[in-house]
């Protein structure tokens, strides 16, 4: 079945040639077609140019006349599934309490631990669900979801066997990420060892066994994981297929960024504290940097350095850490207009790291990202807007009116 979009006014991200990533100065330049059409064929975009070109077909035609057309967003770090919220701890921030402090009261990671835990696998799936269905209608087509709310072997395969079933009933592409490296649960504080044990000895082969995740997280932060820690867990990942994303650089920097590209990381996330060195670290390698302003909004910490690193020839995605505790939304809309009014991005910059770059983060440059012929055909309509400006610009409305799953109106 084929439907084409005629009259589109501009069309963007398109790429002729396959390209997986844009780094440095490439990042400013967002190739774009005015007056456009775009053909798909069952779930893949089949052509695309100007109207000039537009070809005469029997199926289904879309007038998209004032409308901008551009891949959905990828978002290539977020924790969706998880059970209950932290609004308690959002008011704690508020009355002084530090995200530090609130962990080391019990809160945190280890509060959203215990709610996960007494849960069943079914209320778990109904409530991340609600979440994966919103940022669908947000414009977002492909996801990474991260365990790390279980803490033990049994809520571990619990949470990524509910991300399972997420990935087998929408049509959206999700990958799995294990993160059981994401805080010492309360009995193992005095035995950090023994934890590391029970990830390598027994999470990493059982998730293994089941193929529940393609990538390995790990925290490593002060007061979280130490870089020996995170490369002891990257290396038993690795015997057992699964490949590097983790968590550095968020409040401290501590070895952690040359710790992922030491191990082949397909990307290095938060990177709000960024040095001279772990930015030289990053270049000529295949490591994407990945800033999640969202969630330097929430807790009213440092913003990525994003005009350092663009400026050093990096590439960089954008992603929306959506977890209850420091970013309990999944908008990528607001993340990319984030981007642009706090860490300077501009809007070409911008939507590149959200999208092409988003793609790379997650393993999907091959099928997502683009308006490419043979890729996926994913992608947001926009209502009648004056341009691409003001996506991030009218930062506080939602300006997408349709999105396209797989071929299909989705939303």
């Amino acid at each position: 079945m084929q439907t084409l979009f005629t009259n589109i006014k501009e069309l963007l991200q398109v790429r002729e040639t396959p390209t997986d990533k844009v780094s440095g100065a490439q990042m400013a330049t967002l190739p774009t077609i005015k007056n456009a059409f775009l053909l798909i064929e069952n779930d893949t975009i089949k052509a695309f140019g100007p109207m000039t070109d537009c070809p005469k077909i029997d199926g289904q035609t879309i007038d998209a006349a004032g409308k901008i057309v551009l891949p959905t967003w990828c978002d290539s770090h977020t924790h969706i599934v998880y059970a209950g919220n932290r609004e308690q701890e959002f008011v704690d921030r508020i009355n002084g309490l530090s995200y530090e402090e609130i962990a080391n009261r019990g809160g945190g990671i280890l509060n959203s631990a215990q709610k996960l835990h007494d849960a069943t696998e079914e209320e778990i799936y109904e409530q991340s669900k609600k979440r994966l269905e919103e940022v669908m209608r947000l414009g977002t087509g492909a996801v990474e979801i991260k365990s790390g709310y279980g803490l033990s072997v049994e809520d571990e395969i619990k949470m990524l066997r509910v991300i399972g079933r997420l990935k087998a009933d929408y049509p959206i592409a999700i990958k799995a990420t294990f993160l059981g490296a994401h805080a010492f649960p309360a009995h193992y504080k005095q035995n950090q060892d023994g934890y590391i044990d029970l990830i390598v000895n027994e999470m990493i082969p059982a998730i293994a066994r089941e193929q529940l995740a393609e990538y390995i997280d790990v925290f490593c932060e002060t007061g979280y994981f130490s870089v020996a820690q995170t490369e002891r867990i990257l290396e038993a990942g690795h015997k057992h297929g699964l490949v590097a994303k983790i968590h550095v650089n968020q409040f401290t920097a501590i070895g952690g960024v040359a710790a992922g590209v030491k191990h082949g990381a397909l990307s290095v996330d938060h990177l709000e504290i960024m040095t001279p060195q772990d930015i030289d670290i990053l270049k000529n390698t295949t490591t994407m940097p990945v800033a999640l302003p969202s969630c330097s909004y929430f807790l009213s910490i440092p913003y990525t350095p994003a005009r350092e690193m663009i400026a050093a020839g990096l590439p960089l995605a954008l992603a929306t850490d959506f977890n209850p505790g420091s970013t309990p939304s999944g908008n990528m809309n607001f993340v990319v207009a984030t981007a642009c009014i706090k860490m300077k991005m501009t809007p070409e910059e911008a939507i590149n790291a959200a999208t092409i770059n988003g793609a790379y983060a997650m393993g999907l440059s091959k099928t997502h990202g683009s308006i490419t012929a043979g890729k996926k055909a994913n992608f947001i309509v926009t209502q009648p807007i004056t341009s691409f400006y003001q996506l991030p610009y009218a930062f506080g409305s939602n300006l997408i009116e349709q999105v396209w799953l797989d071929g299909k109106k989705w939303a």
